[in-house]
């Protein structure tokens, strides 16, 4: 207790059990009545030294938060030095937890201005009319989102190195930060390279360079002898990762594809080989290699590291209570906070390997608020098929760098 507190509380003690000059005289009070009041006056003494005692006692606290702890976005202490951030937290607001409200100031870009997305997220150059879909902001129940500023960001950034890892969701969203950069400052120069698995894009005025690097499953697939073999326990891509000061990894998709999709024959757990295993227990074994790398290699005072959290499909319209069969004819999304079939299986399994991770990763859980979202596939306005697994530029994978750059103010 500081001392002034407590010369400040017997100076009021003294005065309350001795309110008039002392005098022979009996000042009218009978003596039960004395016994009562000095009674009341020790109990408010106590409540009056306890708050002062709990004011110190919370600003000790605070102080030792700032100085030994860190604190996770979920507001929970995890320990000296260790942050498991999950990329919810502006100001005490969960980022996350929101709901769907029309905006007319949105798109944030227009379409035909951005140079750099792919024809089959091009939705309006494909014939889509309805442009509904464009005019939906992410909006948290407890705060706003803060409105991108690419000017901003790439001041942030400057000279800086920025990679997302991972497959075509990883570039849905690699091309959407691009397309709100160049918006940002469209007169900027720009470098553009695509070479096999590694793209970049170089802002030249602000030194900074977004690259991509394309890996879905993150692990190695290694051709041997009898095949092309996906190998758990092996990351040898993850030299190219090293250097950078942004990383955002993305992982889930292929892990479910079969047949011709499939892009390996075997799959390698440590010294067994198989033609097959369960895929999510295969996902949790990748993703465990990955979390590996992390630790291992990401020095925290140079490399901040994201997941981007698992992008949904809209395949099967029982899922959202509808009789379609799949996201095509679909034009708004969800009303509400919360998706009727819950989260998938695989953002319960990131989650598992998350939590073991040492070194701080923040999680863009962007899962339920993209759930939500059964609106904005290409559906039908894409190169092939009805697709509805990736997302229109101009359109969700904003929303999920908007929520990148939060972090950044945060």
């Amino acid at each position: 207790m500081r001392p002034n507190s407590i010369k400040t509380a017997f100076a009021t003690h003294n005065f309350l059990i001795n309110p008039f000059p002392k005098s022979n005289k009996d000042m009218g009070f009978g003596y039960q009545s004395k016994i009562l009041l000095l009674l009341v006056q020790v109990q408010l003494l106590i409540v009056v030294l306890l708050a002062e005692t709990e004011v110190l006692s919370l600003s000790t606290y605070s102080y030792k938060i700032s100085n030994n702890y860190t604190i996770s976005l979920r507001g929970r202490k995890v320990g000296k030095g260790v942050t498991k951030a999950r990329g919810r937290g502006l100001l005490g607001c969960d980022l996350y937890k929101g709901r769907w409200v029309v905006d007319t100031s949105y798109p944030l870009y227009v379409a035909s201005s951005c140079p750099f997305i792919d024809s089959e997220f091009d939705c309006l150059k494909h014939g889509r009319s309805d442009t509904q879909y464009l005019k939906y902001a992410w909006k948290p129940d407890s705060c706003n989102l803060p409105r991108f500023n690419g000017v901003d960001l790439l001041n942030k950034w400057r000279g800086k190195k920025v990679m997302f890892v991972g497959d075509s969701l990883s570039l849905n969203q690699f091309e959407s930060l691009a397309c709100l950069l160049h918006a940002s400052v469209p007169n900027s120069k720009t470098t553009f390279l695509h070479r096999d698995i590694l793209t970049s894009l170089a802002f030249q005025d602000y030194d900074v360079t977004i690259y991509l690097y394309r890996t879905p499953y993150l692990v190695d697939i290694v051709r041997q002898s009898i095949g092309r073999v996906l190998c758990l326990d092996s990351i040898n891509g993850g030299d190219t990762w090293k250097g950078m000061d942004v990383l955002v990894f993305n992982s889930w998709h292929w892990w479910t594809h079969t047949g011709d999709m499939q892009p390996f024959d075997y799959i390698q757990d440590g010294s067994t080989i198989v033609k097959d295993m369960d895929r999510l227990g295969a996902y949790y074994k990748g993703m465990s290699t990955w979390a590996k790398w992390v630790d291992l290699n990401v020095d925290p005072s140079k490399t901040k590291v994201f997941f981007q959290g698992i992008s949904p499909t809209h395949y099967m319209g029982k899922e959202w209570g509808s009789s379609s069969r799949n996201c095509y004819g679909e034009l708004q999304p969800i009303e509400g906070s919360s998706y009727p079939a819950g989260l998938p299986d695989a953002q319960v399994v990131l989650n598992k390997v998350l939590s073991s991770i040492k070194k701080p990763v923040t999680l863009l859980d962007i899962t339920t608020l993209s759930q939500l979202r059964k609106d904005a596939h290409p559906s039908s306005y894409s190169d092939s098929g009805v697709d509805c697994s990736h997302w229109c530029v101009p359109g969700l994978p904003d929303t999920w760098n908007q929520l990148m750059y939060a972090s950044f103010l945060n």
